[in-house]
């Protein structure tokens, strides 16, 4: 699918359906505060969510008091919904609208975090430049949550990449160095369970 079909693809996606519609919701992404806790960084780093949507990580970073948070999703329409659920405080966000794979970032990122993004790449060229993004604009550290082994073979009616420990830190392995490994059961609103790995990589 090319980016631009891609981007349809997404912008009907939050179109057509609420939160409570599509199998990635969580009400609180634990997990994934938790990793970004475990770093001890100070609430004045720099945080960009990949893929983020109208996903409530941002809701809770803010709550915890970090103040430098951007999110970028490939659908406009996601984090327009997004910026009506926050309200004013969306004010205090940098959102950006575009393919992970064609961004260009202005400054670099202490925290990465990308959960049910990365999975969505199944090309070589697609991973490869997703790679070389990250490698040259994250400072410190990178969180990635994707479906694992046991988890589904596609989502939204897209084909995704599995992975599992090994796999996933071949890919970074250049780059980064694996700090932490978990996997997730995550259960979705319509009760389904899906099995999540979740990585934390240090910058070498």
């Amino acid at each position: 699918m090319n980016s631009s079909n891609n981007k349809n693809h997404w912008e009907n996606v939050y179109e057509t359906k609420n939160p409570d519609q599509v199998s990635w919701t969580q009400k609180k992404p634990q997990t994934s505060l938790n990793f970004i806790n475990s770093f001890g960084l100070g609430k004045e780093a720099k945080i960009i969510d990949i893929g983020g949507g109208d996903s409530n990580l941002v809701d809770f970073l803010l709550e915890e008091g970090y103040e430098n948070i951007t999110v970028l999703d490939i659908s406009a329409k996601a984090l327009e919904k997004a910026q009506q659920r926050l309200g004013n405080k969306a004010d205090k966000v940098k959102w950006i609208a575009t393919d992970i794979t064609t961004f260009e970032p202005t400054e670099s990122y202490d925290i990465w975090h990308d959960r049910a993004a990365f999975h969505f790449l199944t090309t070589q060229e697609q991973i490869a430049k997703y790679i070389d993004i990250a490698d040259k604009n994250i400072n410190s550290f990178m969180v990635l949550g994707t479906f694992s082994k046991n988890g589904p073979t596609k989502c939204s009616g897209l084909d995704i990449q599995q992975y599992d420990e090994e796999s996933i830190s071949e890919k970074f392995r250049q780059g980064f160095e694996k700090i932490q490994y978990t996997t997730e059961d995550h259960t979705t609103p319509f009760e389904t369970t899906q099995n999540f790995i979740f990585c934390s990589f240090k910058k070498r």
